[in-house]
């Protein structure tokens, strides 16, 4: 590509409907090929496709069925129904730039159910030391772009049926990560081995492209033993360090880049910040020392870093690295006890950490539960109220600047009468709050289901139900506090609770089913949790699509949304806030991704961040 042409394509993406933010630093993303999926319908095939953060405001598509072209003026819209469709029939989409028609998408055949099946190769179980028998279950996933072509392939973590957490002793069985291609095709298998144990709090995995070769890489933590996808062991493959607990409180701890393509392991050093005295973090037999969270944020405002973790309910350390040029380096790390001025953050962190710019500087923050730091590694503020299991950051409020965190939070006695909150995320100040009544606040979710209120609407288990302007619409609370999803065709969200998407219907004060899909074989992850493997703007238009696993964990069940919609939006996977929070939705208690603009009822016309790709 000539600077000449790179430079036009750059413009263009900038021109794309919607005003960019201010700043100059472009965005290096993932380039995504358009996307098309094709859904049997009783009305027709439904025909859906990716607007791209690259394209011109004034882009427009043409689709094509069995190679003849179904629209009679290029469109806007980024979904058709082709009431002619038949099962057997294969469409593509062209771009029209300045009414030249641009080179064919790639081909979609219509799926027969609502959903696509990516079969998996289920591990076998086996027996831990004290003789008990464990099986797998697919678990927590990612999704991104291992081979370049485009497409998305998925990330899946295999946890055994022994998984414990933190607070429970007893031995598990290894945690493995596969990566497979929409077909069913396994391109890897990386075994952790018997020294990370297994459960929600222990493996946090980044795929994501970090050095800009148009290829992702997988970056988590290691350890002796672990096995990497071409069948080389890191560290001592003898090792065991296991008490008779079942917990791993000694040995070595690594952090290791592996090749997305091949699974091999590309680069190995010492996990930040070594475990040292276990007590110290505040137990002794290893409840608070083996909290890990993981997250992908672009720190210098234009290439993405990858952040780990350890520690949240006392002291928390959070170390950036940056995967360049076939090395890993440590950007900065930051240390809750290295001095005063980082101090308030300990005891802060929540169950998930967020990433945002939340000061508009260009350079993404990490907000850390009830702290917030820079993308320079420095405390930006802690709002003191503790560590809580969930938090959502996006702009919730139009009528306000900027971006705003709500929060739910555990304890009482640090809380005060801030048990669910909602503040600045630029500053830290508390915007409004509810009480807690003196519990444990252990759900709350913020996302726009009620078109009579600006913004989103705010709720958790305790309380009522809030406007993001701090107006209380009811005494009572929804009864879904999990997460979200973009599904049918209006701007509102849904609730995305175990394997049921329903829509809130504000005048009977219920949600009402949409999808339900254990009549498809679905299954939920994390217990109560009631959480799908994965959930994100896969393909297709802007809408998101939900994956879960069925009931025995043979196949992924991939479900897309069918319903038309008449808004045009670019592809969310190319807002790289949103982007980044799909990258960690398996860390600890997931949360759903959130735009860096409101997207819901009467929205403005969003500010995208400028991108590029490679």
């Amino acid at each position: 590509m000539t600077v000449s042409s790179l430079i036009v394509r750059l413009v263009c993406g900038l021109l794309l409907a919607g005003a960019v933010t201010a700043h100059a630093d472009i965005r290096q993303v993932e380039k995504l090929d358009r996307g098309v999926v094709a859904i049997n319908t009783a009305g027709g095939v439904f025909v859906s496709w990716r607007l791209l953060g690259t394209e011109p405001a004034g882009v427009r598509f043409h689709v094509y069925r069995d190679g003849k072209r179904i629209t009679h003026a290029p469109q806007p819209l980024t979904n058709l129904v082709d009431a002619q469709g038949r099962a057997d029939s294969l469409y593509t989409v062209r771009a029209v730039v300045a009414g030249q028609e641009l080179a064919a998408s790639g081909a979609a055949v219509p799926w027969s159910q609502p959903y696509l099946r990516v079969p998996l190769q289920k591990p076998e179980g086996g027996t831990t030391p004290d003789g008990q028998a464990y099986t797998y279950e697919a678990n927590d996933g990612s999704a991104a772009d291992l081979d370049g072509d485009g497409q998305y392939e998925l990330i899946v973590k295999w946890q055994p049926t022994n998984a414990h957490d933190n607070s429970h002793k007893g031995y598990t069985g290894h945690t493995l990560v596969d990566a497979y291609k929409l077909d069913g095709t396994r391109l890897w298998r990386i075994d952790l081995g018997r020294n990370i144990r297994a459960g929600a709090h222990y493996t946090s995995f980044l795929a994501y492209d970090f050095d800009g070769d148009g290829r992702a890489e997988l970056i988590m933590k290691t350890a002796d033993g672990t096995v990497d996808g071409a069948g080389k062991t890191i560290g001592d493959a003898q090792a065991d360090h296991r008490n008779e607990a079942g917990y791993v409180l000694s040995g070595a701890e690594f952090l290791t880049v592996f090749n997305g393509l091949t699974g091999a392991a590309m680069a190995t050093v010492d996990y930040t910040p070594p475990r040292g005295d276990v007590s110290a973090w505040g137990d002794g037999y290893g409840n608070r020392v083996d909290r890990f969270l993981a997250g992908v944020a672009y720190l210098d405002g234009k290439r993405p870093s990858a952040v780990f973790s350890r520690g949240y309910y006392t002291r928390a350390v959070i170390a950036a690295w940056d995967w360049r040029d076939g090395k890993l380096t440590q950007r900065w790390v930051f240390d809750s006890d290295s001095n005063a001025e980082s101090k308030p953050a300990a005891g802060q962190g929540a169950h998930w950490f967020s990433v945002a710019d939340v000061n508009g500087d260009g350079l993404d923050d990490i907000v850390y539960g009830a702290a917030t730091l820079s993308g320079t590694g420095k405390l930006l503020y802690s709002t003191g109220l503790c560590h809580g299991d969930a938090l959502h950051v996006s702009a919730f409020d139009p009528a306000r600047e900027g971006q705003q965190v709500f929060m739910v939070h555990e304890s009482p006695r640090c809380y005060g009468e801030h048990g669910l909150e909602m503040h600045d995320a630029a500053t830290g100040k508390v915007l409004w709050s509810m009480p807690g009544n003196k519990t444990d606040v252990g759900r709350g979710v913020c996302f726009d289901i009620d078109p009579a209120w600006p913004g989103a609407e705010c709720w958790g288990a305790v309380g009522g139900l809030m406007s993001a302007g701090g107006k209380l619409i009811s005494d009572k609370h929804p009864n879904r506090m999990n997460f979200a999803v973009w599904w049918d065709g209006d701007l509102l969200r849904e609730s995305l609770d175990h394997v049921a998407i329903d829509k809130w219907n504000p005048a009977t004060f219920k949600f009402e089913n949409l999808l339900d899909g254990k009549a498809f074989g679905a299954a939920s992850n994390n217990g109560t949790k009631g959480t799908p493997v994965l959930s994100a703007d896969l393909f297709g238009d802007w809408r998101e699509e939900v994956v879960w696993r069925n009931a025995d964990s043979t196949a992924l069940l991939v479900f897309s949304t069918a319903i038309p919609t008449e808004h045009r939006l670019v592809t969310l996977m190319q807002d790289p806030q949103y982007r980044v929070q799909v990258a960690a939705q398996n860390a600890g208690y997931n949360q759903p991704p959130h735009t860096s603009y409101h997207l819901g009822a009467a929205m403005k016309p969003p500010r995208y961040l400028p991108i590029t790709t490679p």
